[in-house]
């Protein structure tokens, strides 16, 4: 990197870290090294993580997220089925209708993902399990809401594998995040 680069650099950097303006910035002489002393100055390099905002329901039991054209709703299990069931309630086909309206209006056709979800309650196998009978019956549900949009359904059960946030925190068990577990998450491609 050249001495100018460099100096440039330095004041654009100590006027961000001092909250001083460009300007005022370059007005602060930059200083040299000591003498005898060389060295090289390396280009930062940062890596940049996804930010992937997600819009969650007052009432805690629905989110939904956007990456690229990938769109996830995400329903509580506890608004969905009653506890160790995998039967669907009455709320739970209210709100299927709304996912299936917005799958309808807003896919791209191909394969919807609907993934079964647990908290870290009991057996793996048992919660791979229950997942799993979850999410068909999810699948059930929305391929009769569905009827012929052009999509293809495939449900999985994940257990408790994918946590949406920890169960645990400094070994005590979290009840809010244990709740956003227990999920079943409809995955889509938009337009």
């Amino acid at each position: 990197m050249s001495r100018s680069r460099s100096a440039v650099l330095v004041t654009a950097l100590s006027a961000a870290v001092l909250g001083l303006p460009p300007a005022a910035a370059a007005a602060t002489p930059v200083p040299s090294p000591p003498p005898g002393v060389s060295g090289t100055v390396e280009d930062l390099v940062l890596p940049v993580e996804d930010i992937i905002g997600e819009v969650e329901s007052l009432d805690g039991t629905e989110s939904q997220s956007r990456r690229g054209t990938e769109v996830t709703v995400a329903l509580t299990s506890d608004v969905l089925f009653a506890v160790d069931k995998w039967v669907l309630t009455a709320e739970a086909r209210r709100r299927l209708q709304q996912v299936a309206g917005k799958v309808r209006a807003e896919a791209a056709g191909g394969v919807v993902r609907i993934e079964g979800h647990t908290d870290d309650q009991g057996a793996d196998a048992y919660n791979r399990t229950l997942s799993q009978r979850r999410a068909q019956a999810v699948e059930q549900a929305m391929r009769t809401l569905l009827g012929d949009a052009g999509v293809t359904l495939q449900a999985r059960g994940y257990g408790e594998s994918r946590p949406k946030l920890p169960n645990l925190i400094d070994g005590k068990p979290v009840a809010d995040n244990r709740a956003k577990n227990r999920r079943v998450e409809i995955v889509f491609d938009a337009r």
